[in-house]
């Protein structure tokens, strides 16, 4: 009687599935995840190289309904944990290759929400990595609800339940209320711990915000064979010839420089009181150009080390974030 009466741990419902996937997706170049739910929403966390990490921060608002009922944890567990400044939560890992599958397996939540067009936003941009182009402005954020980036193909609604620790991640999806319906129940593993990199916003020396599509044409030219990417920050007003924001790339077939301008159509913030320059792995920038095809705005911040925080604003909801969190390569003496 006890375990019917214990209440699950999660359910969560949405009536398309498309926003959810896509903010998954843009975590998903590492398979295992892990996954954790507090009465805040969800949070999808991968590493990579323990040199990466990367959250997906899908907040409760994102659902049309969302109940968290705490795990129940053993007395002594329970007592350390009311020490503890962090709210409880119910964390797991997945494999993220089979949740996506299960949440596109009608074939709606596959695609890029923007490339499908929507109210204020513009697919391309009319310039090159320069931001010499004048697009249209972006819709402000408040006005992005979910129903301007819909198409009218059918929508897939999801049901997730979570009973607690052992049982399966399970989802029901429906197109439609007298259409086809399927039940699938995502294995959950043992959760491992995750590389730790905390960003202190007061010891930032960089702080930029643009517009998604500017740092994504940048990023698809540069030449996959590159091994190393320079971010090379400089004061404003520190003359032409020093762009306040220059991404540059070296590669086995050569290098390639992008020049950003001091222009507000470019770069809405910019922040920056003495030169910067640090060097990153490519490979490791480049993952960012899944979030980047999805996101509307990108915030850019770099530490008195180096390490990198690229903050994605997602159209999904109010406070929808997927956050890159990057290691400076130590230069080598």
């Amino acid at each position: 009687m006890s375990q019917q009466a214990t209440p699950e741990v999660l359910q969560a419902s949405v009536n398309d599935v498309r926003h959810l996937a896509s903010m998954i997706r843009g975590v998903a170049f590492v398979n295992r995840a892990t996954i954790s739910i507090s009465e805040a929403g969800i949070t999808v966390t991968v590493e990579e190289a323990r040199s990466l990490i990367a959250n997906a921060y899908v907040p409760y608002t994102l659902f049309s309904s969302f109940v968290f009922n705490p795990p129940q944890v053993p007395g002594d567990a329970a007592s350390s944990q009311g020490s503890d400044s962090q709210p409880p939560a119910a964390v797991f890992e997945v494999q993220l290759d089979v949740l996506l599958e299960c949440l596109n397996i009608f074939g709606t939540a596959g695609g890029n929400l923007l490339a499908k067009g929507g109210a204020g936003i513009e697919q391309k941009p009319r310039g090159k990595a320069q931001g010499k182009g004048k697009g249209k402005e972006w819709a402000d954020l408040n006005a992005n609800r979910l129903d301007n980036y819909f198409t009218s193909s059918k929508a897939t609604a999801l049901r997730m339940s979570y009973q607690g620790e052992g049982y399966p991640l399970t989802l029901l999806l429906a197109e439609d209320a007298n259409g086809p319906k399927t039940t699938c129940e995502v294995t959950t593993l043992e959760p491992e711990p995750n590389l730790e990199l905390p960003f202190d916003d007061d010891e930032k020396v960089v702080k930029l915000i643009m517009k998604s599509v500017w740092l994504r044409e940048a990023l698809s030219e540069i030449d996959q064979s590159c091994d190393t990417l320079s971010i090379i920050c400089n004061p404003p007003g520190g003359g032409k010839r020093q762009p306040p924001l220059r991404i540059h790339a070296v590669g086995a077939f050569g290098s390639t420089e992008m020049d950003y301008p001091n222009d507000r159509e470019v770069l809405e913030v910019f922040e920056c009181a003495e030169r910067v320059s640090f060097n990153y792995r490519y490979r490791h920038i480049a993952r960012a150009l899944r979030p980047l095809q999805s996101s509307l705005k990108v915030s850019l911040r770099i530490d008195g080390d180096g390490l990198l925080s690229l903050q994605f604003m997602m159209p999904a909801s109010q406070g929808a974030l997927i956050e890159f969190k990057c290691l400076a390569l130590v230069d080598e003496v």
